[in-house]
């Protein structure tokens, strides 16, 4: 990794993702300060969750029901807003890091340095992973902030539950960004880097869901990384995620590898 290029990279992109941090944080400390009232009700609601398909409820992760913090957030937040909130950014990031600065012909300039491709392809990736795992230190300190403004000793409250439903969504995206720089580092157009991994981020979101919809046809869900991804067992302390993080961890490292060793060795339009 090259480190004045590291830090360079984080300081252009460091509005972009402060805002994905600062975005994340503000609505986790809104579920935070909604969640007493939920609480009030929450016989009435999980009657109301227990009126809907099963399949719907399982695709949006809501079978842990309201009854304690972290099952509300489970299903409110790390079911489906986080998911498309870190996609987002993985895709949009990614390309920016590689793709785009092929495209527009800027990664001249950086290889013009006596820096090898492949410090500079490392560095890029370092940078997205950096990205996301501030998001996620954020997103979890925003957390506890919450709790202790709005919760208290009201009501329970898992605190290594919720550390762990973070550690699983950056190591989810971990995996999705590997992907993702894998498709921009081997894409000189930054339109087809975007469209290429947005289908693929996208596809496996979607196919997880249809999955979890229908048990005929729950077999699509395992081809895609969001199966890994269960925020309401987590919440219950119905799963141990180990077995998820490591191969979640594989992939994305495969991931990065692939996508810096493609880097060092492609034809580059410069």
């Amino acid at each position: 990794m090259n480190a004045p290029l590291f830090k360079q990279m984080m300081k252009i992109n460091l509005k972009g993702i402060s805002n994905y941090a600062f975005g994340s944080a503000f609505y986790i400390l809104l579920m935070f300060w909604l969640y007493p009232g939920i609480a009030q009700n929450t016989g009435a609601l999980n009657e109301l969750m227990s009126a809907l398909p099963e399949g719907l409820m399982n695709a949006f992760g809501v079978q842990a029901g309201f009854g304690s913090m972290e099952a509300f957030i489970s299903g409110e937040y790390y079911g489906l807003i986080l998911p498309l909130l870190l996609s987002i950014f993985s895709i949009m990031l990614s390309t920016g890091l590689m793709a785009r600065l092929v495209d527009q012909g800027s990664m001249a300039y950086l290889l013009s340095t006596p820096t090898s491709r492949q410090r500079v392809a490392a560095t890029q990736a370092s940078v997205l992973i950096a990205g996301l795992l501030l998001i996620m230190i954020v997103t979890t300190a925003a957390g506890f902030i919450g709790y202790a403004l709005f919760i208290g000793d009201r009501y329970e409250f898992d605190g290594s539950r919720f550390i762990l439903l973070n550690v699983i969504a950056w190591m989810l995206f971990f995996a999705v960004g590997g992907i993702s720089f894998f498709v921009s580092a081997f894409s000189s157009d930054e339109k087809k880097a975007l469209g290429i991994s947005g289908v693929i981020t996208f596809g496996m979101f979607g196919l997880d869901m249809l999955g979890k919809i229908s048990a005929n046809i729950d077999w699509l869900k395992y081809f895609s990384l969001f199966s890994l991804y269960r925020p309401s067992e987590i919440a219950s302390g119905s799963s141990d995620p180990v077995l998820a993080l490591v191969i979640l961890f594989l992939i994305g490292l495969a991931g990065f590898m692939a996508g810096i060793l493609t880097f060092s060795k492609r034809d580059l339009p410069l």
